[in-house]
């Protein structure tokens, strides 16, 4: 009895108790316990879903700077959802990735570029909400749209923006023109991905092909697909999606191996042999990139 009486005080709580009650979700008499909190779970999870949009579009949102998210520190792995299978491609022709997300010339490159001619169509890749359209420093003229699912695409380089601010628009308007605006070498455009300030290798969520596939409805992000030193842009890094949070601890695991140092390896070697870069084997082993490696050495190296 007093489990029972327990259970209706918790429930009591809950906005909509009533409406649970004349719509038959609590039978004291019919259902056990068990099912009454499987079913209570079940509402709660699917109004807390429902509100995340609402959430995501109005905390942090700011017009002015590129990245609102400064003071926030991110916790992983953490989970993405998507309510779509395929996304809209950026562009309107054949995708090619000229540069991909990683290490290039001792920097970080936190996107892909893909070629265009400037002037032709850039698209927004899902539904969202613009939230910046400026010049920002490297960029050159961008459009910032915010998603639904906390996942915030930003297309640089143009030559011209087409949307507002606060804008809503659906996957595959037109928000601006292909350009070579800002620190660019060649017209192409510049994709970013990022989920609260945390820049995402956009090819571990989306498959850069004429499929213009979603990879997965949701995937979970661990340190790896986060950190440019651990790919090159020169190459894709082999991709194994995390669907869950156990997965996404596993595949961090199983990411890492000892490697033991044979007679005429060089860091560069050893980076192209695992598909990483000898900036990510040097911060992983607190080694310089002029050490000298002994025969038998072991080192870390992410696969």
């Amino acid at each position: 009895m007093k489990r029972i009486l327990l259970c209706i005080l918790c429930i009591s709580s809950y906005q909509g108790y009533s409406q649970m009650i004349d719509q038959g979700f609590l039978k004291l008499d019919s259902i056990s316990l068990n099912a009454q909190a499987e079913t209570i779970q079940t509402i709660i999870q699917k109004q807390t879903k429902d509100s995340l949009p609402h959430v995501f579009m109005t905390q942090h949102w700011d017009t002015i700077n590129f990245n609102p998210y400064d003071e926030y520190r991110q916790t992983y792995p953490f989970g993405i959802t998507f309510t779509d299978t395929t996304y809209a491609s950026p562009v309107a022709h054949k995708k090619v990735v000229t540069s991909r997300y990683g290490w290039r010339n001792r920097r970080a490159h936190k996107g892909i570029d893909i070629d265009l001619v400037t002037g032709d169509d850039v698209m927004v890749m899902l539904d969202g909400k613009v939230r910046a359209v400026r010049t920002f420093p490297g960029l050159g003229k961008a459009v910032v749209v915010r998603h639904d699912n906390g996942l915030e695409t930003v297309y640089g380089h143009l030559s011209k923006q087409t949307v507002k601010v606060n804008d809503v628009i659906k996957k595959g308007t037109v928000i601006g023109k292909g350009g070579n605006t800002g620190n660019s070498t060649g017209s192409h455009l510049h994709l970013i991905v990022s989920y609260k300030g945390v820049y995402i290798n956009p090819e571990y969520l989306f498959d850069f092909t004429e499929e213009n596939s979603i990879r997965n409805q949701e995937i979970w992000i661990n340190k790896k697909w986060v950190t440019p030193y651990l790919h090159s842009s020169n190459r894709q890094t082999s991709i194994v999606i995390a669907t869950t949070y156990d997965e996404a601890i596993l595949n961090e695991i199983q990411q890492k191996k000892i490697y033991i140092v044979k007679k005429g390896d060089t860091l560069s070697k050893i980076a192209n042999k695992y598909q990483t870069s000898i900036t990510a084997i040097c911060n992983e082993n607190a080694i310089m990139k002029t050490s000298t490696l002994r025969v038998g050495q072991q080192l870390v190296v992410n696969k």
